[in-house]
């Protein structure tokens, strides 16, 4: 199995030490990892034709329509995307395909690092066996793709400025079908420590693992 790592951006997210992350984790999984810090990467149809999984951390990039149509190409022939927070929501906001891959965009953090529950939902193997638990980190308001399978949820308020979104149930992180190929996104991971919580982790992994095709390990 192979993995690319594509990794860069702006740097407050901290995609190094965040991909690093789960460095040790994807090679016991039996990856053999690829590390680019260019966007290029996705016009190599050659070099993504070999990859099982691709996990993206860059925010605020922009994509050509070369580089977009190459990644969701391959996604949609049966490679899996996985990604967290800025990495995956605050990126390629002009790119439509890669956004309708993704499932959803960051709009808004009112407040910044606030105190909030993160509330699983359904039953998923991403999920199994989590309970519902508090985080102190962004709370991501996002436009979603109503077709998401969703695995958790957080619920706004309307406090730090924002009364319009009393009550609004937000998805935390979701799974989907995209042609061939799974995606799984989190909106937690602003930092490694924010990654590093148990419950975040046990999640992140679960995903990646999930959106590689690969069985996930429970208990």
């Amino acid at each position: 199995m192979n993995a690319l790592i594509v990794r860069g951006g702006w740097a407050g997210h901290e995609p190094v030490a965040c991909t690093e992350t789960f460095r040790a984790f994807l090679e016991r999984n039996g990856f053999t990892l690829y590390v680019v810090d260019d966007l290029d990467v996705y016009t190599n149809r050659d070099a993504l034709a070999s990859v099982d999984l691709i996990v993206q951390c860059w925010t605020g990039g922009r994509m050509t329509a070369e580089q977009e149509n190459g990644l969701v190409e391959r996604v949609r022939d049966g490679a899996g995307f996985a990604g967290w927070h800025g990495g995956v929501l605050a990126t390629g906001y002009e790119a439509a395909q890669y956004q309708h891959m993704v499932g959803g965009r960051f709009i808004n953090h009112p407040g910044g690092f606030v105190d909030y529950t993160v509330d699983i939902t359904g039953k998923h193997p991403i999920t199994a066996g989590l309970a519902s638990y508090a985080v102190h980190t962004e709370q991501y308001y996002c436009h979603v793709d109503p077709a998401l399978e969703v695995l958790a949820t957080t619920t706004f308020t309307g406090e730090h400025g924002a009364p319009e979104t009393a009550g609004v149930v937000m998805p935390v992180a979701w799974a989907r079908r995209f042609g061939q190929g799974r995606v799984f996104v989190s909106a937690l991971g602003h930092s490694p420590a924010d990654l590093e919580v148990p419950q975040t982790r046990t999640m992140t992994e679960r995903g990646l693992l999930w959106a590689a095709g690969l069985a996930i390990p429970q208990g």
